[in-house]
């Protein structure tokens, strides 16, 4: 029998955690991104657990309270928070949940655009 393979994860480092911080500040009020959509925008070996262990290390200048899990939800249960806090937060911005938690994200999922200018894109590296 073959062993199944395992994605491999790459441990963040500084200039991951700052590309992270750097999208995460971006996405605008009453609206949200995954935390599979910004591994897969980070690239290969980063994984949606990884966001996560990231988001958790964030200062107050980044809005965690905008990334959320891929079923439209708050992923907040093991954090030292009230449980209810990130959605009270994105509902005060106007994202609105139904009665199982949860937001539709074709209607609040933020999408960046790779910027034409020289500007600084929240999606370089």
């Amino acid at each position: 029998m073959k062993a199944a393979k395992s994605k491999r994860t790459r441990e963040p480092d500084k200039n991951y955690r700052e590309r992270v911080y750097r999208i995460v500040r971006s996405i605008p009020r009453g609206r949200v991104m995954t935390y599979g959509q910004l591994a897969e925008i980070l690239g290969e070996g980063y994984t949606p657990r990884t966001v996560g262990f990231v988001m958790h290390g964030s200062d107050d200048n980044t809005p965690w309270h905008r990334v959320i899990n891929a079923q439209g939800a708050c992923s907040t249960g093991k954090i030292a928070l009230p449980s209810d806090k990130q959605q009270r937060m994105l509902v005060a911005e106007g994202v609105e949940f139904n009665e199982r938690g949860r937001c539709d994200l074709q209607r609040y999922l933020w999408i960046p655009r790779a910027r034409k200018t020289k500007s600084k894109s929240p999606l370089k590296k």
